[in-house]
């Protein structure tokens, strides 16, 4: 099997000690240089993940394409130009665009001018499909749990994220509000809906500041802790839409103002993992290996505890009988 070709050409030392230069910063490993010989010395280099091509000059080019003093033509494709462009500025390289009387974008096509060689970089077009959730809540149900306390902010998170919801499709009906005392009764209240299986998402909203105790910790860590832990264990997605500030100015900019509203941020984030859930369990990956149902389990369990129990009794009688 062929493993391993090569191609020379003689070019300037000067050009081959910048080339190796650029090759190994922008990500190359050099896996052997050998020793000069007849005047000329190589070196090897591979790449976990790489594009690689080499080129030659048509000398019929038209003047204006043409690339000047340029003896060798090598190409890179990469799915991070702009880290090869920025190392090529770091190492002052020659950096030309499509267009050499404009400076070049880190995310098009580019070329880099390495004494007498030109590399030429351009992006991947190869991409790993990715499976997304849509903004798109129609029949879908939503369980809002609010805490009371903070009231004039916490209603605000509230309508906010009723309105995202409805402007993603879903029915006022397909929605319930749950109110509890305060933040921290917020993980019970979403576990027990989530619980019930009745709802595609659990929307969290509350509102915290920090006080002159440790008090405001405390209850931040717990929040935060069983609110992850009810989404993982019951397997139904959760928003986290409680505001943790410092100054009731911070909350107040958080709930309709300078930072926009988290409750609708919430509401739409409910809305993409709920539909990323129902997209996951149409994958042909997600559909679990048949299992024997519960009953015949316990069944077969019975049977035999029940046979043991008929063999312990004719034992038992053998025994009197004797």
């Amino acid at each position: 099997m062929l493993t391993s070709f090569h191609i020379g050409r003689y070019v300037d030392a000067d050009d081959f000690r910048r080339l190796t230069e650029f090759l190994e910063a922008v990500g190359f490993v050099r896996e052997s240089e050998k020793k000069p010989a007849f005047g000329f010395k190589s070196a090897s280099y591979s790449v976990p993940v790489a594009s690689f091509w080499i080129g030659a000059l048509d000398p019929g080019l038209p003047k204006g394409m043409a690339i000047e003093n340029v003896s060798m033509l090598l190409g890179l494709k990469t799915s991070d130009p702009n880290s090869i462009f920025q190392t090529a500025k770091r190492l002052g390289l020659g950096v030309r665009g499509n267009d050499s009387a404009v400076e070049p974008s880190p995310d098009e096509r580019f070329g880099i001018k390495i004494g007498g060689i030109f590399v030429s970089v351009s992006k991947e077009d190869k991409q790993i499909p990715s499976l997304e959730g849509k903004l798109d809540a129609k029949g879908k149900h939503f369980g809002i749990v609010v805490a009371r306390f903070n009231s004039f902010i916490t209603e605000r998170l509230l309508e906010s994220a009723l309105d995202g919801l409805v402007r993603s499709g879903a029915r006022r009906d397909d929605t319930h509000v749950v109110r509890v005392p305060g933040a921290f009764e917020i993980p019970s209240a979403a576990r027990t809906l989530a619980e019930t299986k009745g709802y595609d998402a659990i929307i969290c909203i509350g509102c915290l500041l920090r006080g002159d105790t440790a008090h405001y910790d405390v209850i931040v860590n717990e929040v935060t802790r069983g609110i992850g832990q009810s989404a993982q264990e019951t397997g139904v997605p959760h928003a986290f839409g409680v505001l943790t500030c410092d100054t009731l100015e911070q909350a107040i900019d958080r709930a309709g103002l300078k930072m926009g509203n988290k409750g609708f941020e919430a509401a739409l984030a409910a809305v993409e993992m709920a539909s990323l859930k129902a997209a996951v369990r149409r994958q042909p990956s997600a559909v679990s290996r048949q299992q024997v149902p519960p009953s015949r389990s316990a069944n077969r369990r019975n049977d035999k505890n029940l046979g043991g129990g008929e063999k312990a009794t004719r034992a038992r009688k053998k025994t009197n009988r004797k």
